[in-house]
C-alpha cells in the first residue's frame, strides 16, 4: 500500500496550488494525512460513508470521496469548501491518489518481480507471464552489476542510482539484502564488456565522490535472455567474494576476469589445507614477515625481473638474490624459476582464501 507520507506530500502540493484543505481518512476512521485541523470532522461520519453506496457526499462545507484501488475501496478524501471549486479539486486528488496507488503498486510488483528472478524463485511460465504484465522486455541483453557499499543501506545508494539509470531505458534498481545495491543493466546492440565495465567505473566515482561511500562493484556475464539475469546475478556474487579475498586492490571485478581466483574459490577447504601441507608444512605464509610478503609480491608483479624488482625496491640485486635464497631455504621452492613461482603464487592464493573462510566462521 502506498505510504502516508506520499499522501501527505501530494495533498500538501494541491494545497498550497488551490487554497483548498484536504484530509484523507482510512477505512477506519483514522486520518491518515490533512493539511488542516480535524477536531470537528465527526469521525462517525467518515465511518458510516465507507458502507454507503455513493461514490460522493455533502456534509456542511465538507465534500466526502471514496479513493478506490481497483474497484475496492481504499480511503475517503474530504475537501472543505461551500464552492464547486472544492469539489472539482477534490476529484482532482482522488485521481492523482488512485494514479499514485497504481504506480506504487506496480513498482513494488515489478520490485518483487525482479528480486524473485534473481534468486531464481520463478518458473519459466511465471517469468514470461508476469514480465508480459509489467511491461518488461525479454529479450535484451543485460548484466547484473552488485555494488556492496560495506554498510547497511539508508537509502541514499538507491537514490544515487535512481537519478543514472532509469525504468524507462530498461535498468532495474533493487536489493535483496541489507548490504548490497543491485542495477540490472540493459545494453543496446552492439554494446558489450567495456559498456558494463565503463558504467561500474562510473558508480564507484560517483559513490565515492557524492555520498563518500568506499564501495566495491562486481558484474556477471551478459546475457540475452530474461531468464538467464539470474545466472548473471550468482556470476557478480561470485566476482564480488573473489575480488575481496584475491584481488583487494580492485574496485570492480568481473567474473570473466577472476583467473585462476575463480578456481581456487571453488575448491574443497580439506583439499586447500592438503595442499598448503604439502607445499609449506609448518612454515605457512602467515608466518612470513612483511619484508618477505612485499619482496615476493613485488618480484611477481615485475615477471621474476630481478634488476627491476630490486631497482623498485631500492636494495641491491645481491641483497634479492639473498632474500630470495633464503625463502628457498624454508620452503624448498626456488620463485626465480617458472614452476616454483607458479606453485608459490596458487599457494598464497589458497592462504588468501582459508583466510577468508577462517573470518566467516567467526
Amino acid at each position: 500500500m502506498i505510504s502516508s507520507q506520499v499522501i501527505r506530500t501530494s495533498i500538501e502540493e494541491l494545497h498550497a496550488i488551490t487554497k483548498v484543505n484536504l484530509c484523507v481518512f482510512d477505512l477506519d476512521g483514522a486520518v491518515v494525512a490533512s493539511t488542516f485541523d480535524t477536531k470537528d470532522i465527526q469521525i462517525g461520519i467518515v465511518v458510516d460513508f465507507v458502507t454507503s453506496p455513493a461514490d460522493s457526499q455533502v456534509i456542511g462545507a465538507d465534500h466526502l470521496l471514496k479513493i478506490k484501488d481497483e474497484g475496492e475501496l481504499a480511503y475517503i478524501l474530504v475537501a472543505r469548501g461551500s464552492n464547486d471549486d472544492a469539489y472539482m479539486i477534490a476529484k482532482v486528488a482522488v485521481s492523482q491518489i488512485q494514479n499514485l496507488i497504481i504506480a506504487y503498486k506496480e513498482r513494488f510488483d515489478r520490485n518483487n518481480f525482479f528480486q524473485n528472478l534473481l534468486l531464481d524463485n520463478l518458473l519459466l511460465v511465471d517469468i514470461y507471464n508476469r514480465a508480459k504484465k509489467l511491461h518488461v522486455e525479454v529479450a535484451v541483453p543485460r548484466a547484473v552489476i552488485i555494488i556492496e557499499t560495506g554498510t547497511e543501506k539508508d537509502g541514499t545508494e538507491a537514490e544515487l542510482l535512481g537519478g543514472l539509470f532509469s525504468t524507462q531505458s530498461g535498468d532495474y534498481i533493487t536489493a535483496v539484502d541489507e548490504s548490497n545495491v543491485i542495477l540490472i543493466k540493459a545494453l543496446d546492440a552492439g554494446e558489450g564488456y567495456e559498456v558494463v565495465e565503463q558504467t561500474s567505473e562510473m558508480i564507484v566515482d560517483m559513490m565515492n565522490t557524492e555520498a563518500m561511500m568506499n564501495v566495491r562493484v562486481a558484474y556477471g556475464t551478459i546475457v540475452n535472455e530474461l531468464k538467464d539475469v539470474s545466472k548473471s546475478y550468482k556470476e557478480a556474487k561470485m566476482a564480488l567474494d573473489v575480488g575481496k579475498i584475491f584481488y583487494v586492490e580492485r574496485k570492480v571485478n568481473a567474473y570473466s576476469s577472476l583467473g585462476i581466483g575463480r578456481l581456487i574459490y571453488q575448491l574443497p577447504v580439506n583439499l586447500c589445507k592438503i595442499f598448503i601441507d604439502e607445499i609449506f608444512g609448518d612454515n605457512i605464509p602467515l608466518n612470513f614477515d612483511d619484508e618477505t610478503l612485499t619482496t615476493i609480491n613485488k618480484f611477481f608483479e615485475n615477471n621474476l625481473n630481478v634488476s627491476e624488482t630490486s631497482r623498485q625496491l631500492y636494495v641491491h640485486r645481491n641483497t634479492l638474490v639473498y632474500r630470495i635464497e633464503k625463502l628457498e631455504k624454508s620452503t624448498g621452492l626456488d620463485i626465480r624459476t617458472f614452476d616454483d613461482a607458479l606453485t608459490f603464487k596458487i599457494a598464497l592464493m589458497v592462504v588468501n582464501y582459508m583466510k577468508y573462510l577462517d573470518t566467516l566462521e567467526y
